[in-house]
């Protein structure tokens, strides 16, 4: 999900204390125990009509009611909404020429399909979460060790500037997909200084998830050769990942090195992302076989320790990210409250620039997906939710 950091808030990161009171986070989770699923979508997704011809109104008129004209860009502009319900497609809708099938720019969505790369290569012991990153990119080498764990938390420590429209002159990110950092985005990226210890410091960081998309790319070449490497990493996602779960509607661009955009730029469409979604959903397992690793899920929904002694700056409680990834807990003992209120605890989520979002709720076997093209950030995900759940549990 991009983030608007302004001048003031970069020079408060610089100058933060080195070493903050930590504080402790309780991350646990309670572990999935998803049903017994009377089928699987990977030949597309079966659809069950929930009675009421006017159940999704409410969710509807918010949703999809556009204001303004195109010129300005302002206000809601949902282009696709689809919801699972215990395994089955119960409404789907899509707005601005957008269809079932058309892949839709999935922008920090994307981050949240890289961090599923790496649970399959740490299941093929390809990589590890405490490796360093110079084992795969020299430039990544610091006084203080970087690792691929702390760059999926966003604690690497590195000092990148999240900064788009607000501040593209001081942006890292801006300079990582479109200027000096776009022929290899990781190596520009792990070439940036530490401003803090790594592990211990909470940072919205595009250059880290192009880090971890670097690695794996280096971790794949290593272990079947250079030669070789470069194909089967090509690949990698489409048949660890794509094809088993029937993802036919997908596109993930590379950067010059040909390393996958881990920050930006998978395009996906709603129904495939809700396909996604379902593999976390049931725990990392797809038609009866283990494609994430045991526990992988869990991790990916506790909250990123390094909260515990990042001090507090202007923004820093928007989002309660774990391992790109983002949770509904809240953290009380810095005072974060939960995002999204209106949605149950175990709500985890994947969120990408100008509205686009996957929803998973466990709790309710429910899944909601939401592409969009928001540019005034109107758009409330706390209302959203509050409808779409709403429009689910109506009773007629």
């Amino acid at each position: 999900m991009f983030r608007f950091w302004p001048l003031f808030l970069i020079f408060a990161l610089y100058c933060a204390p080195e070493n903050p009171k930590p504080v402790s986070i309780d991350n646990s989770v309670k572990s999935l125990n998803p049903p017994v699923r009377a089928y699987w979508p990977t030949a597309g997704w079966k659809e069950k009509q929930l009675p009421g011809a006017d159940r999704w109104k409410d969710l509807e008129k918010y949703a999809f009611t556009r204001t303004g004209n195109e010129e300005e860009r302002k206000g809601i502009r949902t282009d696709g909404v689809v919801i699972i319900k215990d395994g089955y497609l119960v409404y789907e809708r899509y707005a601005a020429g957008y269809s079932a099938d058309m892949p839709h720019l999935t922008w920090s969505v994307s981050k949240s399909f890289v961090q599923a790369l790496i649970g399959i290569a740490i299941s093929k012991d390809l990589i590890s979460l405490d490796d360093p990153v110079e084992k795969y990119i020299p430039e990544g080498k610091k006084p203080d060790t970087v690792t691929i764990r702390s760059l999926l938390q966003m604690s690497s420590g590195l000092a990148a500037n999240e900064g788009y429209e607000s501040g593209p002159l001081k942006s890292t990110v801006i300079a990582m997909l479109y200027t000096s950092g776009r022929h290899d985005m990781a190596e520009f990226c792990a070439s940036l200084p530490l401003r803090a210890k790594p592990g211990t410091y909470v940072y919205y960081s595009s250059c880290d998830s192009n880090i971890v998309a670097g690695a794996l790319k280096e971790a794949i070449i290593q272990a079947e050769g250079s030669e070789l490497g470069p194909q089967v990493h090509a690949r990698f996602p489409w048949k660890e990942l794509f094809d088993p779960l029937g993802m036919s509607n997908v596109i993930w661009e590379r950067d010059i090195s040909g390393t996958f955009v881990g920050s930006s730029y998978v395009y996906a469409s709603p129904r495939d992302m809700a396909k996604f979604a379902f593999l976390y959903l049931n725990d990392g397992i797809w038609e009866g076989r283990r494609i994430l690793p045991e526990g992988w899920v869990d991790f990916s929904r506790q909250v990123a320790p390094a909260y515990g002694s990042t001090p507090e700056y202007e923004g820093w409680d928007e989002s309660n990210m774990t391992s790109h990834w983002y949770a509904n807990t809240g953290i009380p003992e810095r005072g974060i409250e939960a995002p999204w209120p209106s949605a149950p605890a175990d709500t985890f989520a994947a969120q990408g620039h100008w509205g686009q979002m996957i929803f998973i709720i466990p709790s309710m076997d429910l899944i909601i997906v939401r592409t969009g093209d928001d540019r005034d950030y109107s758009f409330d995900k706390d209302t959203f939710l509050k409808e779409a759940i709403a429009a689910v549990e109506k009773e007629q």
